[in-house]
């Protein structure tokens, strides 16, 4: 019987049949390990930029043909660090490539309140107070409340007082508090609000230490912190520096540390003084624009990583001159303290009626002030003075609290003052700033008790003012007449009667062109029910003065009150 066997099977050797030699298997290892190595640097140089444009991205590198897009948008001052943030987020996520544009605040909040597109996925602004504003404003448009999710804070920063290097010293040793700025022992600047979500911190901060004696104290610190308002923190440093007395800047520690950081000349600097108080922390959000989901639950989860990359990254935050987003961490620069724990908690919740408050009490005014020089402004008022001395003594005050931009004239009326027109120009609506018109301002203030004569030709010098404010208007600022009197209508000569005068008001009456007029009574002889209803048609106010300091309290509250006429709570 033969034994029978299979076919026998040819068998081309393969290299993983072939015996290895030790070295070979050393040198394989060794291959394998400079591949992770060359990748892990790769991912590392790319994120630090060393080796852009030489290797592929990390993404690239491990086989990812289309890495997901995630896109942020942050505000000019925490953009460079979430840049640096987001390169190294990139270099240790796979398949991913992250983008960080810089934008104002105002510019984003602006475009996601219109409902247009910000082309970004992330936004990170200057303070959680825009999550209000962009729904009042979408509001306002007829829009529904944008979808943008505020969540945690990837940075934060202590609002302080900055102090150009010649002053710092002699503002610390005064210890100043946010109260002070009441006191009038500390001149202030404050970025424009309307752009700068810390300024519109540090007001809400103003008005939580107003004094509960004086209801018009917030409003009189707005409009004394309005006079000048700088574009940005950056303004603000250059204004403060050529003014002619310390003035500070209510602005962040980071903008303190960022323009030292930019000025290295030490005369040139500022230094941060931290409120005596104590303060509150300014903060930047992580805001999801597309709100708590996107749709795509793979990108979630990288925007959910991304943020806490960014909250973690402590390193290049503090490089950037930023605390925590709670307000942690260590600081090393010239003008800002190492670490600060002197925190109070902020008031997030009235800042939009805030703002209306402010863009109404600082806008510019184009005023033409006219004074009663009849001859009852010289009868006695008390304390020995007359009630044209009354009114000298406010008034150069008075003039002060308004803006150098701030367009004022004068006229004086009296029955006897410029033939049969009982009024008469001293000087005409101009810039306060100007120097010549500033200096002729006093100069009329300080003559007017010479021109102190005749009868009250009151109706007819409201008529005719109007008429002349209302022929140069200028939109854009509050056209006004304020009306200074001791009595009322009084013309020997004739002259319009109340009802002659109401129903002028109401011809040239101009939607477009209004001109509201302000009354101002001083002493018992003053019509006021006349004045009521001449102030009434225009949506003006009245109002009466006894002492030298009547007059700026009437001034704030006429300002502080533009918005609500002729419907405004009396304060």
């Amino acid at each position: 019987m033969g034994r029978h066997s299979a076919a026998p099977v040819h068998h081309q050797p393969v290299a993983s049949d072939r015996p290895r030699s030790r070295r070979g298997f050393v040198i394989g290892i060794i291959s394998g390990a400079v591949v992770i190595v060359l990748l892990a640097v790769a991912g590392v140089a790319w994120g630090t930029g060393a080796l852009r444009g030489i290797l592929p991205a990390p993404a690239d590198a491990l086989g990812c043909s289309k890495p997901t897009q995630l896109r942020v948008v942050a505000d000019p001052a925490i953009a460079p660090a979430l840049e640096k943030s987001a390169q190294s987020f990139d270099a240790v996520t796979p398949c991913v490539t992250t983008t960080v544009s810089a934008q104002k605040s105002a510019e984003t909040a602006s475009i996601v309140a219109s409902g247009n597109d910000p082309k970004a996925d992330v936004w990170v602004p200057d303070s959680p107070g825009w999550q209000a504003r962009i729904a009042a404003t979408a509001k306002s448009l007829g829009r529904a409340t944008p979808k943008a999710f505020f969540g945690v804070n990837v940075a934060t920063t202590p609002m302080i007082f900055a102090a150009p290097a010649k002053q710092a010293s002699s503002l610390a040793a005064a210890k100043p508090a946010w109260p002070s700025i009441y006191g009038g022992t500390v001149n202030a600047l404050l970025p424009d609000p309307v752009n700068n979500g810390a300024s519109l911190l540090a007001l809400s901060v103003l008005k939580a230490n107003a004094p509960a004696s004086n209801p018009l104290a917030f409003d009189a610190a707005m409009i004394a912190v309005g006079k000048v308002i700088p574009a940005d923190a950056t303004a603000a440093f250059a204004d403060a520096e050529k003014a002619s007395t310390p003035t500070v800047v209510l602005t962040t520690e980071q903008a303190v540390f960022a323009h030292n950081e930019s000025e290295k000349s030490s005369d040139q600097q500022f230094f941060a003084v931290y409120p005596s108080s104590g303060t509150v922390l300014d903060s930047y959000p992580y805001v999801r624009l597309a709100g708590v989901t996107s749709g795509n639950a793979a990108k979630d989860r990288l925007l959910n990583s991304l943020e806490r990359a960014f909250v973690t990254d402590t390193k290049h935050m503090g490089q950037y001159g930023f605390r925590s987003g709670i307000g942690t961490g260590s600081l090393k620069a010239t003008g800002v303290l190492a670490s600060y724990t002197d925190m109070i908690s902020p008031d997030l919740s009235s800042q939009v009626d805030l703002l209306h408050a402010w863009s109404t009490i600082t806008m510019r005014s184009r005023m033409l002030a006219v004074v009663d020089v009849s001859g009852s402004m010289n009868e006695d008022a008390g304390g020995g003075m007359t009630r044209i001395g009354i009114f000298q003594q406010a008034a150069m005050g008075a003039v002060s609290m308004f803006s150098p931009q701030a367009e004022l004239g004068i006229w004086i009326f009296s029955t006897n003052q410029n033939g049969s027109t009982p009024y008469k120009e001293m000087t005409p609506i101009a810039p306060i700033g100007d120097p010549q018109h500033q200096q002729a301002i006093a100069s009329i203030i300080g003559a007017l008790p010479s021109y102190v004569q005749g009868d009250t030709g009151l109706y007819d010098t409201v008529l005719a003012a109007v008429k002349d404010v209302q022929k140069d208007f200028i939109p854009g600022m509050v056209n006004s007449v304020l009306v200074i009197t001791d009595g009322k209508n009084d013309n020997p000569g004739g002259g319009l009667s109340l009802q002659d005068l109401l129903a002028q008001l109401k011809t040239v009456e101009n939607p477009d062109k209004p001109v509201e007029v302000i009354m101002i009574g001083f002493g018992p002889d003053t019509d006021l029910a006349a004045m009521g209803q001449i102030a009434n048609a225009t949506d003006g106010g009245v109002y009466t003065a006894t002492r030298p300091q009547d007059l700026g309290n009437v001034l704030v509250d006429a300002l502080s009150q533009r918005s609500c006429r002729p419907n405004c709570l009396i304060h």
